[in-house]
């Protein structure tokens, strides 16, 4: 469910994000900016790994493609 969530949001480009991170009202000392930098790239990295999984169950669910289909 919380997969479902994080994918409807917007998607903000990931050095865009890092920037409103760097240069935010907020400032972080070193360990809570680099956790938090962690955080924004895991997260980047479990949607790109969803979105690739959804691609290829798209593919099999087309079905085999035959060499005429090309």
């Amino acid at each position: 469910m919380t997969q479902q969530a994080e994918v409807s949001q917007p998607r903000i480009p990931l050095q865009d994000r890092l920037r409103q991170l760097l240069d935010g009202p907020v400032a972080l000392d070193k360990r809570a900016l680099l956790g938090t930098l962690y955080a924004e790239v895991s997260r980047y990295e479990t949607l790109a790994y969803a979105a690739g999984w959804n691609d290829a169950l798209a593919t099999v669910r087309r079905g085999p493609r035959r060499d005429g289909d090309a």
